[in-house]
């Protein structure tokens, strides 16, 4: 079924089921501040446009947002990784560190993302999205560049704080941009689209950490010119970020007036608005008490408690018996089977009927014999090892099904913002545990660490279908209530040109309701 088509049918099913209903519920006004932003743009406006039309704007929105989302998330990744990537080139001699330490630079990042996490998501809020995570990729890039600069664990251990504490902008803010642009429908294929662009910085670090290993320079190492090449780069995408990159679609400066309100239509099926400026307390309660928040946490907690063989994967490969020539060639087929793994996953999450859970469990379920194959086989087999280590990288797909779940299943700006902030602390959570367990004493074969990634990537499977049980059953509960018609004749006061005040009405799906309080809400599956 066609996207138009489908929103189409929800849009008949609602108003077939409120015809039928219960009786006219009483008028009511409500603050402005209390509605979603969009409200004010179209309420009370006769709204007609084409498939064709809505089709268009979508596209535009793509071309514009896309790109962009993807060269930030790409630089995004390859600058926490270029940690890792770093090691062949010199890493732990230039600045005397030893395995421990780095993996305690791996830890420290991600405690602080969970210590501003909760903040960062606050500004998210309360500020303009775009021009918030343009200044923390700005301090980002800064924080990089100073890496080259560090020729001690103390000083690499100051950047990486700098460089925790601007994650925590990103990929919520992502989300956020995400779910006002597009329909549930579109989201996973558009967060895994930005997502699988951690592949492609694998393949950009790899090729340019091959130059860099050939380079030549007096008192100034390999890692150090790495460092420097990613840094710039990313201040550059600061930079464009602050200018091109859009709010929301009611300011989005590449739409004219008319289609900033069919791409504020397009998702009123959504029925989770576009965002909310005041923070409602209400709602974050609701999102505190909400069992799905739970489920959410620990499938994020856990999956990323094995994000750490991201920040190993050259220490594994050469644990193979790869030198660091061709370990570091090597790392670009990482990427190649990132990009495969995830684009196949959110595709078949997407067009799958109900079906990204399973999507998910189906990715772990190949990477979990991925990793029984690389504790199975011999150390002679080292070309083995190396496509039992590709097929394990297959367990990256989930946690992408999952952030765009996440986003999908919550309604409310305030309790999407809270929603968005519990899984990216359990994400930190995670992170900040895996790369305590890559310990010298297991190398080269890490048999430990390699069980570990295989329970947690089994109790994650079985946290997302339990997930599934519980929306599917909540789903069912409501289908079977009677209409709740009490949001339906819902008015703010508007000012017009004349300054001459009226009433006008607003949809539901622009109330700013959560998806508790709005029970024609239905949970994907």
């Amino acid at each position: 079924m066609s996207e138009s088509s489908s929103v189409q049918k929800v849009e008949a099913d609602y108003t077939a089921h409120a015809s039928s209903a219960m009786p006219e519920a009483a008028e009511k006004t409500v603050a402005g501040n209390t509605v979603d932003v969009a409200a004010h743009g179209i309420a009370g406006k006769e709204i007609d446009f084409t498939p064709e039309q809505a089709a268009r704007v979508r596209r535009k929105i793509d071309w514009v947002l896309m790109p962009l989302m993807c060269t930030m998330y790409m630089m995004q990744f390859a600058d926490k990784t270029t940690l890792g990537q770093a090691v062949p080139l010199g890493l732990f001699a230039g600045t005397h560190i030893n395995q421990n330490q780095f993996n305690w630079l791996g830890t420290i990042f991600y405690l602080f993302f969970l210590a501003f996490e909760w903040p960062q998501n606050l500004a998210l809020q309360r500020f303009p999205i775009a021009k918030w995570m343009s200044i923390n990729i700005f301090v980002w890039a800064v924080a990089l560049l100073c890496h080259a600069a560090a020729t001690s664990f103390g000083g690499l251990f100051a950047c990486r704080v700098f460089l925790g504490i601007c994650e925590g902008a990103i990929t919520p803010g992502f989300l956020i941009v995400t779910s006002m642009f597009y329909t549930r429908q579109e989201q996973s294929q558009r967060v895994g689209y930005w997502f699988l662009m951690n592949g492609a910085a694998i393949i950009l670090l790899g090729l340019v950490s091959y130059g860099f290993l050939h380079t030549h320079t007096h008192k100034f190492m390999p890692w150090q010119w790495l460092m420097i090449f990613t840094g710039v780069i990313t201040l550059v995408v600061s930079v464009v970020f602050w200018f091109a990159f859009p709010d929301s679609p009611h300011t989005a400066w590449f739409l004219t007036p008319e289609e900033r309100i069919i791409a504020v239509e397009r998702i009123k099926v959504n029925q989770s608005g576009v965002e909310n400026k005041t923070f409602k307390r209400n709602q974050f309660i609701e999102c505190l008490k909400d069992p799905k928040t739970y489920l959410f946490f620990f499938m994020s907690a856990i999956s990323n408690v094995t994000n750490s063989l991201s920040n190993q994967r050259q220490i594994i490969v050469s644990g193979f018996g790869f030198n660091p020539i061709q370990t570091t060639l090597i790392g670009c087929v990482d990427g190649v089977v990132e990009i495969i793994v995830i684009f196949c996953t959110v595709t078949s999450a997407t067009y799958w009927k109900q079906g990204r859970s399973y999507s998910g469990i189906l990715a772990y379920i190949v990477a979990i014999f991925g990793s029984i194959l690389v504790n199975a086989l011999s150390s002679h087999h080292r070309v083995g090892l190396l496509f039992a280590y590709w097929i394990s990288i297959t367990s990256i797909a989930p946690f992408v099904v999952i952030l765009a779940w996440s986003a999908a299943v919550t309604a409310g700006h305030t309790k999407r913002i809270t929603m968005n902030a519990i899984v990216m602390i359990g994400y930190a959570v995670g992170n900040s545990a895996g790369p305590q367990y890559w310990k010298k004493v297991y190398q080269p074969r890490n048999h430990v660490p390699w069980a570990i990634l295989s329970a947690c990537w089994a109790a994650t499977a079985v946290l997302m279908l339990i997930t599934r049980i519980y929306l599917s059953q909540e789903n069912k509960k409501r289908d079977s209530e009677p209409y709740d018609g009490s949001h339906d004749e819902v008015y703010i006061t508007e000012t017009k040109e004349d300054g001459s005040k009226e009433e006008v009405r607003v949809d539901k799906a622009f109330l700013d309701l959560t998806d508790i309080e709005n029970r024609e809400f239905r949970y994907v599956l």
